[in-house]
């Protein structure tokens, strides 16, 4: 599970993992292979938001995508499941990341806006334009007295201000995560059936 303790590498852990049993789907060979439209283990959260796109209906062919983050686990890998040749995907795709310039002026020409920085409420309503498809990916956990647990989640859109004028919204918590483990389940339910590797 990552994030690993600090003085464990990931890289030399996730490539220990034999990519036949890797149903997170980090492993380089699954990570190649998706990138060729091969059968593989896709990521784990980029697939549940797959799933959930088609779960909606949405047909996302012409669409402008703008991921927000180029994480290894969700933004590179969404960007690249957007832009191929399938429903859902056939988007034009923007990878936007914390050094991208004009920031946004990208995000505000999203239909599909998939937030993966890591930063709470970090999408505001003014980066959103009407009708656009928020996809929050991020989880940030800050402290609180008002729960039970003592802490609370955030996303990295500010959800309260983006729902009304978005035409689909995903709540964090109860969002990407739930849709993650969903993703996790599939693959494991493949690897177990030898549907991607015999």
């Amino acid at each position: 599970q990552l994030p690993l303790p600090k003085h464990i590498d990931p890289e030399k852990v996730t490539e220990a993992i034999d990519y036949r049993k890797d149903v997170d789907g980090f492993h380089p060979v699954n990570l190649g292979r998706m990138m060729r439209n091969l059968p593989c283990f896709i990521p784990a959260t980029p697939y549940g938001i797959l799933l959930m796109l088609q779960e909606y209906n949405i047909n996302t062919s012409g669409m402008h995508c703008v991921v927000v983050g180029r994480s290894n686990i969700v933004g590179s890998p969404m960007s690249i499941l957007m832009a191929r040749n399938a429903n859902p995907g056939n988007c034009t795709v923007t990878l936007t990341h914390s050094r991208t310039k004009d920031l946004k002026e990208q995000v505000l020409q999203g239909d599909i806006i998939i937030a993966a920085i890591g930063k709470k409420n970090f999408i505001t309503a003014d980066m959103v334009k009407p009708g656009a498809i928020i996809i929050d990916v991020g989880i940030n956990r800050e402290t609180s007295t008002e729960t039970k647990s003592g802490f609370k989640l955030y996303g990295d859109v500010d959800f309260e201000n983006v729902a009304p004028i978005s035409s689909y919204i995903t709540p964090v918590p109860g969002g990407v995560g739930l849709m993650t483990i969903v993703g996790l389940l599939k693959n494991t339910l493949a690897s177990a059936r030898k549907e991607i590797y015999s």
